[in-house]
């Protein structure tokens, strides 16, 4: 019970009361005071949980067991001891948790990429037979890009040579490389560019072919369905324009297949490829990443697609504006010089690489190896009234038609391998800023480039060595705020008029009135009639 003070001669500290007294006290008095000094140190703390006649049996017990020289010396650091040897942490398990260091679990992540697998002897007589390695040497490019500061860690880019090892070892692949990092608000991107082997990529044209198909028979199925039903609402004369394809696998925009995971080690994911309407209103809407490719884009104009659409979208953008290369580097094949339109492009072997200097002060010493995407999302302008005139058989639409493709202005971009130099600024700003690694060792330098048109955007070159790299966000740079497009207007109503407008019910005072006019006028009428038929007969 709590502790109850004893009167005055009780207690076993009062004079008179000592052993080595003569006088013997109450024994009751005496049991009565021990039970409340025990009362008394058995009190629970209300910090600890613990109380003091514990505390001090186990310290007493320790000293007895353990026998320390000069114990009064050290019974403070006992008694911290035993306090802390009494700690328990608050269980909701049978089972001790097992704590997890940062360290090791960020090992777990990683460890499936330094396991060799069985595909690695299939990937060596791939490279035998092409001639040249699949595996790009990430650790080399990010050696250069750090000399500008540039790039990742050393142990994430390491992470990411392993995981290009695993995805080539799964996939049919050419040729890989490393085509950057896009920033997201809950997971991040890491990107691979590559190119399947031939044979490969027709298997998947055919399997879209045969989709498309299936998906024709599907929609003939419905129409007729359609047309079977009764009491049809009047149909809309309006149509759409028609819809531009999009550009073939291994051309274009779709020149490339790119595969991404959220971080090494984690599985890769091939991006569907690109359309030019899902190019054209990434164009004009301004959306973060989250880092989940099946999250759905709000915006507006609506997006046509999902993430993992956008972020191809933004991709091809990317690769379309601020890949470059050496001037000189690629040159086009002899069949094609004639030809106007140069899609592909081959190595040169004559080709001299300029200093440092040069490249730096410069910028027609760079060109563009990619084409430009025009504002109709493709690369290769397609006259949409062509579509039109495939599904009509009639000669003399197709006149008309052919009149007005006449007045259709072709869209037309800047040729392949374009010069620099000749990139529009952004009100003032150049379009590109060239540097050098570091003025103090000039010999030795790289010579850097940088975007401003797409911040994050950066390519490196030394002798005949280059590369091409993005970190960033993935949007780009606008002077002004960013804006959202604006709804249309709403749509006007239709003009009233009496052939639309409505009537007004009569009401019951108007119709009684309307009724005996009708009638009167009809007894008028019958009057008429017979005195008509009265003069007939006197006549």
């Amino acid at each position: 019970g709590p502790y109850q003070p004893h009167k005055p001669g009780y207690g076993l500290d009062q004079p008179g009361y000592s052993p080595y007294d003569d006088h013997i006290p109450d024994p009751k008095a005496r049991m009565l005071a021990i039970e409340n000094a025990k009362a008394y140190l058995v009190k629970t703390s209300t910090t600890s949980g613990q109380n003091l006649y514990d505390h001090l049996a186990n310290v007493l017990t320790r000293i007895l067991d353990e026998q320390p020289t000069n114990t009064v010396d050290i019974i403070e650091n006992i008694s911290k001891d035993v306090k802390c040897a009494q700690f328990q942490k608050k269980m909701d398990t049978l089972r001790d948790e097992y704590e997890i260091v940062p360290t090791f679990e960020a090992a777990e992540k990683c460890k499936a990429l330094f396991i060799k697998e069985n595909g690695e002897e299939n990937e060596e007589i791939i490279e035998e037979e092409i001639g040249h390695s699949i595996l790009p040497n990430v650790m080399q490019t990010a050696f250069y890009f750090e000399q500008a500061g540039i790039g990742l860690s050393k142990d994430e880019s390491y992470y990411i040579f392993l995981a290009l090892k695993n995805l080539i070892n799964v996939q049919p692949i050419q040729t890989c490389r490393f085509w950057g990092k896009i920033l997201g608000l809950e997971m991040n991107y890491i990107i691979a560019e590559v190119q399947l082997r031939e044979g490969e990529e027709e298997e998947e044209a055919g399997e879209e072919v045969a989709e498309e198909e299936g998906k024709g028979i599907d929609e003939i199925e419905e129409e007729d369905k359609e047309k079977e039903k009764e009491d049809e609402p009047p149909k809309s004369t309006y149509k759409p324009p028609p819809e531009i394809p999009k550009e073939e696998n291994g051309t274009g925009a779709n020149k490339y297949i790119y595969f991404v995971c959220n971080e090494p080690g984690k599985p890769w994911v091939k991006l569907p490829p690109v359309t030019p309407a899902q190019i054209v209103c990434a164009r004009k809407i301004k959306k973060f990443f989250t880092g989940r490719l099946e999250a759905p884009v709000v915006s507006f104009p609506p997006f046509p697609g999902n993430e993992a659409n956008y972020l191809r979208a933004q991709i091809a953008r990317i690769s379309a504006g601020t890949h470059i290369s050496p001037t000189g580097y690629y040159q086009f094949p002899e069949e094609e010089e004639e030809e106007d339109e140069g899609d592909t492009y081959e190595e040169n072997p004559d080709f001299e690489p300029p200093s440092v200097a040069e490249m730096v002060d410069s910028l027609s010493t760079w060109a563009h190896h990619v084409k430009s995407i025009l504002k109709q999302g493709r690369c290769v302008w397609i006259n949409p009234q062509k579509l039109e005139e495939k599904g009509k058989e009639e000669e003399e639409e197709e006149e008309e038609k052919s009149e007005e493709m006449d007045e259709q202005q072709e869209e037309t971009g800047p040729p392949l391998l374009t010069l620099l130099s000749e990139d529009e600024g952004i009100k003032g700003i150049p379009a590109w800023t060239a540097q050098a690694s570091t003025n103090l060792i000039p010999q030795h330098s790289v010579a850097i480039l940088q975007s401003n048109r797409w911040p994050g955007a950066y390519a490196f070159a030394s002798g005949r060595t280059f590369e091409n790299i993005y970190f960033g966000w993935g949007h780009k740079y606008s002077p002004e705020n960013y804006t959202p497009t604006l709804p249309p207007p709403v749509q006007e109503e239709y003009p009233s008029g009496p052939a639309v407008t409505e009537t007004r019910d009569p009401t019951v005072e108007e119709e009684l009135a309307f009724k005996a006019a009708q009638e009167a006028l009809a007894t008028g009428e019958e009057e008429e009639e017979e005195e008509e038929e009265d003069d007939v007969e006197d006549d």
